[in-house]
């Protein structure tokens, strides 16, 4: 395994947002490369931020990129339930003690909440400084590292306090993923057969004759799932950097998702299980709104399935808890719940004018 990914090329994808436009490089070896980095770092000054389960595996190699810089590192507990201030504050404060200036750069090396709150650190420090994303899940290279949305959660709400602020480069070394877990894998699989529902069907068709193949980590089949999941969110993102319209398509089942996740308490469901239940539930809805055929439900069900995730909600989390939690959701507007649901494979809406008690039925037979 180790030649076959040694032997594959990187590749270099452009998020292209004008002048802020930046590069995601996807490769193997890329993680320890000085001259990936070099180009986005403008002063001398680098914080490493990680966590306890990735600095072991990694921190070595990147500082040893880094070693023409002045580089301080700061190690977070691992998890989603330390995504929040308190924990966020431990970065400003190792900062602050270095005397860490305007012109300094952040890099982010780990999963979805290394990067969410190492991006909100960077936005908010100094108000704004540079920051590279080093993305080690394979959650964390096919979404939550492109695109610039940084953030924390709150005991009332998933990532409700956060801010836009965009990586200079995206570095996603796939030789990470050896070290990822089964359970992290399958995570990250969530959100790469969103992709194929929201805008791309021939790359969900793909996916069906190819999970199997990813589940057992073949290289060049993780490569391609990875640049065709990157290439579809630039766009997105190159179309709607600060979700006014149609990024919000990217929030296909992460309405439900978040609720679960809420409920349940960060951590104990991973965000791609939540999203995954998340999907099955927006395509249940679909069908009972008359949008989605049975086929394409029964479709989706099998893949998300396939990749390991749960396709239904934990029964202990109840319709009524549902619409509780999915009030507080980002995605409501003048009051109004706005959900991500699905004409078909591959063509996703953005509706705040779905039949409430069709919601209901749903979130009570999940």
């Amino acid at each position: 395994m180790l030649n076959e990914r040694l032997s594959l090329p990187m590749r270099t994808l452009t998020v292209d947002l004008g002048s802020r436009t930046y590069p995601i490089y996807i490769g193997t070896g890329l993680i320890g490369n000085p001259e990936l980095y070099r180009p986005h770092i403008r002063g001398q000054q680098v914080m490493l931020v990680s966590n306890e389960t990735v600095a072991p595996l990694y921190l070595e190699a990147v500082e040893l990129a880094l070693r023409d810089y002045r580089v301080g590192r700061v190690i977070l507990p691992d998890g989603e339930q330390y995504k929040n201030l308190d924990v966020l504050d431990r970065i400003y404060t190792e900062l602050l003690n270095r005397r860490f200036d305007r012109q300094c750069t952040l890099i982010a090396l780990g999963g979805g909440v290394v990067g969410d709150m190492t991006g909100y650190a960077a936005a908010s420090y100094q108000r704004g400084v540079n920051f590279i994303q080093v993305p080690t899940t394979l959650l964390s290279q096919v979404d939550s590292s492109v695109g610039g949305k940084t953030g924390v959660n709150h005991a009332l709400g998933k990532n409700m306090i956060g801010a836009f602020h965009q990586p200079q480069c995206v570095i996603a070394d796939t030789a990470t993923l050896d070290t990822l877990p089964d359970r992290e894998l399958s995570a990250g699989l969530a959100e790469v057969i969103k992709y194929g529902l929201i805008d791309d069907a021939e790359f969900f068709d793909w996916l069906e004759d190819n999970m199997t193949a990813l589940c057992a980590r073949e290289p060049a089949v993780l490569a391609y799932a990875i640049e065709r999941s990157c290439a579809d969110k630039a766009v997105v993102v190159a179309a709607d950097e600060l979700e006014a319209g149609c990024r919000a398509l990217l929030n296909l089942g992460h309405t439900f998702g978040h609720a679960i996740e809420t409920a349940m308490g960060y951590g104990n469901w991973l965000h791609g299980e939540a999203v995954g239940a998340g999907m099955c539930m927006a395509a249940a809805l679909s069908q009972r709104l008359g949008w989605l055929s049975a086929d394409d439900v029964t479709r989706i069900d099998a893949l998300v399935a396939a990749s390991g995730l749960p396709t239904a909600p934990p029964p202990e989390v109840s319709g009524t808890r549902f619409l509780e939690l999915m009030a507080v959701d980002k995605k409501v507007l003048d009051g109004r719940l706005r959900l991500v649901l699905l004409k078909s494979i591959g063509e996703a809406v953005i509706s705040a004018d779905f039949d409430p008690d069709a919601l209901k039925q749903m979130l009570n037979a999940a």
